[in-house]
């Protein structure tokens, strides 16, 4: 089974390019999708983070915003929060490649966002980096509710820059040119596995 590492900066249509994946029969497992429900209040993490972080409870459940803002604020923060979930997500991904495996899968897909951030490259076999020039990438995240300049340039500053991205994938999906040219990408990708 070849296990495809799918990343790309915010912004950069990673969630698109997950979801022609899918739509080509290939599962993808969602790192940030496992992680918010981890966070919903009957999630693994719930009890944890709500312990660590009592503040960033609102009627019962986890302030996703407001624990964004204290991690972006707080390197401590971003730490602690990092120790709780990371481990979990990286068991529920451990869960899907065994189902997957045990299925027969040919390909499948690790949808992680920092995924060379935090050496996950080293658990696929191939990495897809999907990219967009800059412009397209700041018009995208710009228009996101409670977006601003300073919190763009923030999020940026935690990530790998795109141009290193692309240099150490195996394969690049271009997201700016419109889908088509995007989904054609995915299916050139799809039939060499």
């Amino acid at each position: 089974m070849i296990i495809m590492g799918l990343t790309g900066s915010i912004g950069m249509g990673k969630s698109t390019a997950a979801g022609m994946f899918r739509y080509l029969g290939v599962p993808v497992h969602d790192a940030d999708a496992t992680s918010h429900d981890l966070m919903a209040p009957k999630g693994a993490a719930f009890d944890m983070i709500a312990q660590t972080f009592p503040d960033i409870i609102t009627n019962g459940r986890i302030d996703r915003k407001l624990l964004s803002k204290k991690a972006f604020a707080d390197s401590g923060v971003l730490r602690t929060l990092e120790k709780i979930l990371h481990p979990l997500i990286r068991a529920a991904e451990i869960r899907f490649l065994h189902q997957q495996r045990s299925l027969g899968r040919h390909l499948v897909v690790l949808d992680i966002p920092l995924l060379f951030e935090t050496g996950g490259q080293n658990r696929c076999d191939i990495v897809a980096v999907v990219s967009a020039p800059a412009f397209i990438q700041r018009q995208r995240v710009m228009r996101r509710e409670g977006m601003t300049p300073s919190k763009f340039s923030a999020i940026l500053s935690k990530q790998m820059p795109d141009h290193d991205k692309r240099q150490r994938a195996d394969f690049i999906i271009p997201t700016g040119l419109g889908r088509a040219v995007t989904f054609d990408h995915i299916c050139a990708i799809c039939a060499q596995f």
